[in-house]
This record gives structure tokens, C-alpha cells and sequence, in this order.
């Protein structure tokens, strides 16, 4: 359905031996080193939905420029404009988001939580992004024509991958509660 730039396949493995010279980390520790992994994936998501809500914004906001409805380009039109406002307050929010986590994460902080934060919120930008930017574009926003289909589609993943926007809400409401319960 979505994610075409990503060659995504199905892999399963039994009884598969790993020499200890291949390993990484020390034996036990697998889950500690895949959710410090998952972490930084969750960035990594985060700015993707980031990427897609910011290029069908600027398609959008260009057609809105440019296609006319009643003698007027429609970005002349309030309900127009005021789509175009909330995708640009909403890209800006996550982009605090995302940076503010990616930079806690190179400076060697602990940012499970903002890397959940920044990936619920940008996942979800991301879907109302799309789904305003192809309302503007109109009948053309659901056609190869422009992008934005794509972008759409592409989406999904970023509200499931490295964790559903439920997972992400657990993560930092035991944050939040555990900060509250010291």
C-alpha cells in the first residue's frame, strides 16, 4: 500500500546460531540493546513523517497559488487559508519535536521519551497533512498526478512503524507518571 522507496520484505529465521565473536553485546542483553535501537528508530520515523507532511504542504500551499475557482487563485479563500495555517503550525510543533529529540539522542542524553513524543505527534501531523493537502488539491490529490497520493499512502507506516501511536502514548504516560510518583 505505501512505502515504495523501501524494499520491505518478510524474513523468518529458526535455530539460528550466532558465533560469539558476531554477537553484539554480551549474552542477555538483547532487549536492553534493541529498545536503545528502537529509540533512534523512532526518530528516524518521526522525521520521516515529518519529511512527507512538510512536501505535501508545499505542494499544496503552491496549488493553492496557482488554481482558480471563481475567477480567484483558492488560496484567496478562508477555508483554504486556514488549512494552510494549521499544516504550518502543526510542521513547526513536530519539527521542534524531532529536532529537540535527535539532538538529545547525538548529545548522549536518554530520549525514549521525546523520541515518542516527537514520533506520535509527527506521525499524526503527517496524516492531517496529507489527507488537507489532498482536499486542496481536490480530485487531483486522489490521482499519480500529483504526489501527494503517494505521500498518503506512505503515512500508514509512520503511524505503526517502530511502535503503533498507542505504544508511543504508553511510553510516555509511564514517563510522565513516574516523574510525578519521585
Amino acid at each position: 500500500m505505501g512505502c515504495r522507496g523501501s524494499n520491505t520484505a518478510f524474513m523468518h529465521f529458526d535455530d539460528i546460531k550466532v558465533p560469539v565473536a558476531n554477537r553484539i553485546g554480551e549474552e542477555g542483553e538483547g532487549f536492553k540493546h534493541f529498545m536503545i535501537t528502537l529509540d533512534g528508530g523512532r526518530i528516524s520515523i518521526a522525521a520521516m513523517a515529518l519529511g512527507l507532511a512538510v512536501g505535501a504542504y508545499e505542494i499544496a500551499a503552491k496549488h493553492a497559488t496557482k488554481r482558480k475557482a471563481f475567477g480567484r487563485p483558492i488560496g484567496n479563500y478562508q477555508g483554504i487559508q486556514w488549512k494552510l495555517a494549521d499544516m504550518a503550525t502543526r510542521i513547526e510543533a513536530a519539527r521542534g519535536l524531532v529536532y529537540g529529540s535527535a539532538q538529545m539522542k547525538d548529545s548522549g542524553q536518554r530520549h525514549s521519551t521525546q523520541s515518542a513524543m516527537a514520533k506520535v505527534y509527527a506521525s499524526e501531523v503527517c496524516n492531517f497533512c496529507t489527507y488537507e493537502a489532498i482536499g486542496i488539491l481536490g480530485a487531483d490529490g486522489l490521482t499519480p498526478k500529483y504526489p501527494v497520493e503517494r505521500m498518503y499512502r506512505d503515512m500508514k507506516l509512520t503511524e505503526i512503524g517502530e511502535g503503533t501511536s498507542e505504544v508511543q502514548r504508553i511510553v510516555i504516560a509511564r514517563s510522565v507518571l513516574k516523574s510525578f510518583a519521585d
